[in-house]
C-alpha cells in the first residue's frame, strides 16, 4: 500500500462503510452488491484480454462471449431481480457498452411495459431465454430526438391482417441501434402507423430481422453494422432498411393502443405511454451520470494523493498535488456533484417505480411531470458529467491521456448520453414546455402540486432586481435551507422570463412556433435553473435522512460546496434578479476556499466510499493501493508492439523511404 494513501485513510473523520451503505441504499444492499460482484470477479469464465490492446472485431467477439456467459450464469444463480441483474451486468462489463445492452435495457423492458399477456407469452419468455435477441430500432439516419419526424411506416392490410413496414426514403433507414449490426434477430421498430387511410403516429412493432436458425437476414430486410464510432467499440451499432416487410397484426405492441382486425384504431389512455421505455432509460441515465462521475473522481483524487509535483516552498519536498488549492478547486466541486447526482439518481429510480405503479392502476396524472423531470435531469446531469470527466482527465496531467488511466474510455463511452435517448437541448426544451404550461396554470389561479409547486407562490414572480433591504429575508450563505430558497427563486424568475419572452413575441404578431423558437435560449436557461434547484433541494433533503453525525457533517460540507459553487458559476442570474448582492457573491468565493480546506482530509475516503473494486475501475492511476508507477510500467510492457522487435529489414525500409 502506498504510504501516501495509508496516511490519507488514517485522516478520515467518519466511518467509510456507513457512507457506502447510504450510497447503496442500506447495509443489506451493500452486502448483496458485493456478493454479486464477487461472483463475477472471481469467475475464470469472465477472464478477458485487456481491450485496450485488441482490435474492434476482437473486442466485439470478446464482449459477445462474456455476454453469453453472463446469461448462463444469471440462470445458474437464479438472479432475476432487475437491480441485481444490472449489478451483475456492470460487473461483467464494467460500465463498458456491450452487444446485448439494448436487448436487456430496452427490448425486454419495452415488452414488459407494452405487451399484452398473449404477447408476453409469445415474445417475452423466448427473449428472456435468449432464443429471441432483440434491439430497439427508433433512431433513423435523418431523425433522432424529433420522434414525430420519423419516416418508417407500418401500414395495416385488413385483407391479410398484417402490417407492411417500409423505409420509404434513405433518411428513414434505421441507424444507430446497438446490437442491430450483427447480434439481434428481432427488433422493436418504431414506425408511423397507417390504418384506414389515417396516420396515428408512432407505435411499436416486433419485427423479425434474421432467421432464427441461420441468422441470415430475412426477405425485405437490409441490415448491417454502421462502422467505427468515437467509442462503443464492443457494440455493433447497425442500420436497418425495410422493404415491404409483412408482420402479423399481433406483432404490434397492444397493451395500450390497438388495431382491430378490421383496421379500427383504438387510442391509448395517454399519448405519453408510448414513451414509457424512454422515460425509464432517461431515469437510468441520471444514475449512470453519477457513476461515471464517481469513477472519474475516484481516479483523479487517488492519483492526486500519490502524485508529487513541483514545490510550494523552495527546497521543500515536492507536495502531493492534492495539496494545491487549484487541484482541490478542480476536483472537490466535482466530487460534491457526484454525490448530488447519486442522490438524484436514487430519487429518480424511486419516483419512476412509484409512478409506474400508479400507471398500472390506471392513474396517469403524474406521467407528464415524470416525463418533464426525466428529460431535464437527463440533460442537466449528462452535460455536467461529460464536462467533469474531461476536467478529471486533465487534472491527472500527461498520464491521464493514457488509456491505462481509464479516463479516456470513460469519456468516450459516456459522451453519447448527451445525444441518445433525447438530444440534450431538445430535452431541456421539453422540460421548458412543461414549466411554461405550469407557470400559466399557476397564473390563472390553479394550484400546482409536485416539484413545480414553487410556481404557485406569487411573491416569487418578480423579475426586476431588488435592493437588499427590499428582500423579505437575507440569505445566509452557510444555511442550505436558505440556499435552496435562493435556487428556487432563481428558477421561478427564469421560468417567468421565458414565459414573458414568448408573450412578447406573440404580441409582435409572431406565430406560436416562431415565438417559441425566438425564446429558446431563455427556455433552456429556465429548464437548467429548474433542474439545478431540484438537485440542490434533493441533496439537502437527503441530509435529513442521515443519522450518523460524522457522515452528516461531511455530506453537509459537500452539499454546501455544491450549492455555493453553482452560485459562482451562475452568479449573473442571482445578481441580476437581486437575489444576492455583490458582497455576498464575493463572500461565497471566500467560503468555497474554506470548504476546500475542510474537505481535504477526507478527499480520498470520500471516493473510497463509492466502493469501486479495482477490476471494475480498471484504472492504473486509480488503484486502491496507490501503487501507480510500477503498475503503469507493467501495463505499458503488455502492449503488442513490445512483443516483437523492429527488424533490420524494417529499419532499412524506413531509411530508404525517408531518403
Amino acid at each position: 500500500m502506498n504510504p501516501d494513501i495509508i496516511k490519507e485513510r488514517q485522516n478520515a473523520t467518519f466511518d467509510v462503510e456507513k457512507l457506502t451503505n447510504i450510497l447503496d441504499g442500506g447495509p443489506e444492499k451493500t452486502k448483496r452488491r458485493r456478493e454479486i460482484e464477487a461472483l463475477v470477479l472471481s469467475d475464470p469464465d469472465f477472464k478477458e484480454e485487456d481491450p485496450n490492446f485488441l482490435s474492434r472485431s476482437e473486442r466485439y467477439d470478446q464482449a459477445v462471449r462474456k455476454s453469453a456467459q453472463m446469461i448462463l450464469k444469471l440462470r445458474e444463480y437464479g438472479i432475476a431481480d432487475p437491480e441485481e441483474i444490472y449489478c451483475y451486468k456492470t460487473s461483467v462489463h464494467p460500465d463498458r457498452p456491450e452487444p446485448l445492452d439494448l436487448h436487456l435495457g430496452m427490448f425486454l423492458p419495452t415488452l414488459l411495459n407494452q405487451s399484452t399477456p398473449e404477447q408476453m407469452d409469445r415474445f417475452f419468455m423466448p427473449a428472456w431465454n435468449l432464443e429471441i435477441i432483440g434491439t430497439y430500432a427508433q433512431t433513423e439516419m435523418g431523425h433522432g430526438t424529433h420522434l414525430r419526424g420519423l419516416e418508417t411506416t407500418a401500414t395495416y392490410d385488413p385483407a391479410t391482417q398484417e402490417f407492411v413496414l417500409n423505409s420509404p426514403t434513405v433518411s428513414s433507414i434505421k441507424w444507430w441501434p446497438g446490437g442491430l449490426g450483427k447480434t439481434s434477430n428481432h427488433a422493436i421498430v418504431l414506425a408511423q402507423l397507417y390504418t384506414q387511410g389515417n396516420c396515428h403516429g408512432l407505435h411499436a412493432f416486433i419485427v423479425p430481422i434474421r432467421d432464427m436458425s441461420t441468422h441470415e437476414p430475412l426477405p425485405g430486410i437490409v441490415v448491417g453494422d454502421i462502422g467505427p464510432k468515437f467509442g462503443f467499440n464492443e457494440v455493433d451499432n447497425g442500420f436497418l432498411k425495410l422493404e415491404n416487410v409483412r408482420i402479423p397484426r399481433e406483432n404490434m405492441l397492444m397493451k395500450y393502443a390497438k388495431v382491430e382486425p378490421d383496421g379500427t384504431y383504438v387510442k391509448p389512455p395517454s399519448a405519453k405511454l408510448t414513451y414509457g421505455t424512454m422515460v425509464f432509460i432517461r431515469s437510468i441515465i441520471v444514475g449512470e451520470s453519477a457513476r461515471a462521475l464517481a469513477k472519474s473522481c475516484t481516479i483523479a483524487i487517488r492519483y492526486s494523493a500519490v502524485r508529487h509535483q513541483s514545490e510550494i516552498r523552495p527546497g521543500s519536498p515536492e507536495p502531493q498535488i492534492l495539496d494545491y488549492q487549484t487541484q482541490q478547486y478542480k476536483l472537490f466541486p466535482l466530487l460534491a456533484m457526484a454525490y448530488a447526482f447519486t442522490f438524484v439518481g436514487q430519487y429518480m429510480k424511486q419516483t419512476y417505480h412509484r409512478i409506474s405503479g400508479d400507471i398500472n392502476q390506471g392513474d396517469f396524472s403524474e406521467l407528464p411531470e415524470l416525463h418533464a423531470l426525466s428529460a431535464g435531469l437527463k440533460a442537466f446531469t449528462t452535460w455536467a458529467t461529460n464536462a467533469a470527466i474531461e476536467v478529471c482527465r486533465m487534472s491527472c496531467g500527461g498520464h491521464g491521456y493514457s488509456r491505462s488511466s481509464a479516463l479516456p474510455d470513460i469519456y468516450v463511452e459516456f459522451t453519447p448520453t448527451c445525444t441518445y435517448e433525447g438530444e440534450n437541448t431538445v430535452m431541456m426544451l421539453q422540460t421548458a414546455r412543461y414549466l411554461v404550461k405550469s407557470y400559466r396554470q399557476a397564473k390563472d389561479g390553479q394550484q400546482l402540486s409536485g416539484i413545480v409547486s414553487y410556481l404557485n407562490e406569487a411573491e416569487h414572480r418578480r423579475v426586476q432586481p431588488q435592493p437588499v433591504a427590499a428582500r423579505p429575508t437575507v440569505v445566509d450563505i452557510n444555511d442550505l435551507a436558505s440556499l435552496v430558497e435562493v435556487y428556487k427563486l432563481r428558477a421561478a424568475i427564469l421560468v417567468e422570463l421565458a414565459a414573458k419572452s414568448i408573450q412578447q413575441e406573440l404580441q409582435r404578431r409572431k406565430s406560436q412556433e416562431d415565438a417559441w423558437n425566438n425564446s429558446a435560449i431563455d427556455l433552456v436557461r429556465a429548464s437548467d435553473a429548474h433542474c439545478h434547484y431540484v438537485v440542490v433541494k434533493l441533496f439537502t433533503d437527503k441530509l435529513g435522512e442521515i443519522g450518523d453525525t460524522a457522515v452528516h457533517s461531511v455530506l453537509s460540507t459537500l452539499a454546501l460546496l455544491y450549492a455555493l459553487h453553482g452560485i459562482t458559476q451562475n452568479s449573473g442570474d442571482f445578481l441580476q434578479a437581486g437575489l444576492l448582492s455583490v458582497p455576498q457573491v464575493l463572500l461565497i468565493s471566500v467560503r468555497i476556499k474554506e470548504l476546500l480546506a475542510q474537505l481535504r482530509p477526507n478527499a480520498v475516503v470520500l471516493v473510497d466510499a463509492f466502493d469501486f473494486h479495482d477490476k471494475k475501475l480498471n484504472s492504473v492511476l486509480g488503484r486502491y493501493d496507490g501503487n501507480v508507477y510500477e503498475n503503469l510500467f507493467d501495463w505499458a510492457r503488455r502492449s503488442p508492439l513490445n512483443s516483437t522487435e523492429v527488424s533490420q529489414g524494417h529499419q532499412r525500409k524506413i531509411i530508404v523511404m525517408t531518403n
